[in-house]
């Protein structure tokens, strides 16, 4: 079974153009986006968190799966890189971008919780991970990747992954399924 998605967002050839162009090499790769999109897809009226907006390739994904009931906040530091998942993706009413430090916005958030929380960068997941999983509803989502090696990897950042897969399987609160495919990731569902 050839597990290539058949579809993939219209914005998608923009954004990973302008990745190029910028050096950014952290995207989600098509099977990872994919799968948001279907997660995106059995929340018709749901609240999604993406923490780490980079160009918006996951962004677009997520958007492509969502109802139009749907709501997607995504949290970018580097408002540079924020700047072309704006250009491409900011008309669709759907998604608020927040360009700033993804840890001092979860620290602030006092909002509802959300149904899906993709978290694809370090706040929300080697950082800030209480916080994070504080924010999905019961029977929500939480969602992250690139568990498995990565060039990109900085030196010694493999205990931090193992470190991270411990301390989710040991919550009692979530069910939890490690998949090795794609990039490796980690799917979380709050069970309490």
């Amino acid at each position: 079974m050839d597990d290539t998605p058949s579809r993939l967002p219209a914005a998608l050839p923009a954004l990973r153009s302008q990745a190029r162009q910028a050096g950014f090499m952290m995207s989600s790769e098509d099977r990872t986006g994919n799968f948001l999109a279907a997660l995106a897809a059995a929340r018709p009226s749901g609240r999604i968190l993406e923490l780490g907006t980079g160009v918006g390739e996951g962004t677009a994904w997520l958007l492509s799966g969502m109802g139009p009931d749907s709501t997607l906040t995504s949290v970018e530091l580097d408002a540079a890189l924020q700047a072309f998942a704006h250009e491409h993706l900011g008309a669709d009413p759907r998604v608020t971008f927040v360009a700033g430090d993804g840890g001092a916005w979860l620290e602030d958030f006092d909002g509802a919780p959300f149904d899906l929380v993709f978290a694809d960068t370090w706040p929300g997941k080697f950082t800030h991970l209480d916080r994070a999983l504080d924010l999905v509803a019961p029977g929500g989502i939480y969602l992250i990747d690139d568990l498995l090696p990565q060039p990109g990897w900085p030196e010694g950042h493999e205990p931090s992954v193992e470190r991270l897969l411990a301390e989710l399987d040991a919550r009692e609160d979530f069910q939890c399924v490690r998949l090795a495919w794609a990039s490796g990731l980690l799917m979380a569902v709050r069970t309490a």
